[in-house]
């Protein structure tokens, strides 16, 4: 069974919400045949600690206004890797040499992207489709 309507629109929303921080390369996975316990992965990269923690906040008050609350949230304080759950969605925002390093793409490379509009791809997949 595919992701649900509810995480997809999350998805976008947290999308769209780092990209206005100038994440890059946002990416969105179904994951749900894979996982049982969410629906999509959402990643995203900042080129600094600083900027990872503006696309974070940006996520959560994003999806807040949504009435998504994180279930769980790691890795803020080091700013490297900041995992965000919620629930439906697990949002990944990772200095972009650390997303180099662990290439969860790649982990998780049989599972489908969700087509995400062009202003929530972030820096380096907006101008892909214009």
């Amino acid at each position: 069974m595919p992701a649900t309507e509810r995480a997809v629109e999350l998805a976008v929303a947290a999308a769209r919400a780092a990209s206005d921080r100038k994440a890059q390369e946002i990416i969105a996975l179904d994951v749900s045949e894979q996982l049982v316990l969410t629906d999509v992965f959402l990643i995203a990269s900042g080129t600094n600690e600083r900027q990872v923690g503006a696309i974070v906040d940006a996520v959560e008050e994003a999806l807040f206004h949504l009435g998504a609350k994180p279930v769980r949230r790691e890795g803020k304080a080091q700013g490297r890797w900041v995992l965000i759950d919620f629930g439906d969605v697990v949002v990944h925002v990772q200095h972009a040499e650390d997303r180099v390093y662990y290439a969860l793409e790649r982990l998780w490379k049989d599972c489908p992207l969700i087509e995400l509009p062009p202003d929530a791809r972030g820096g380096d997949g907006a101008a892909e489709d214009e």
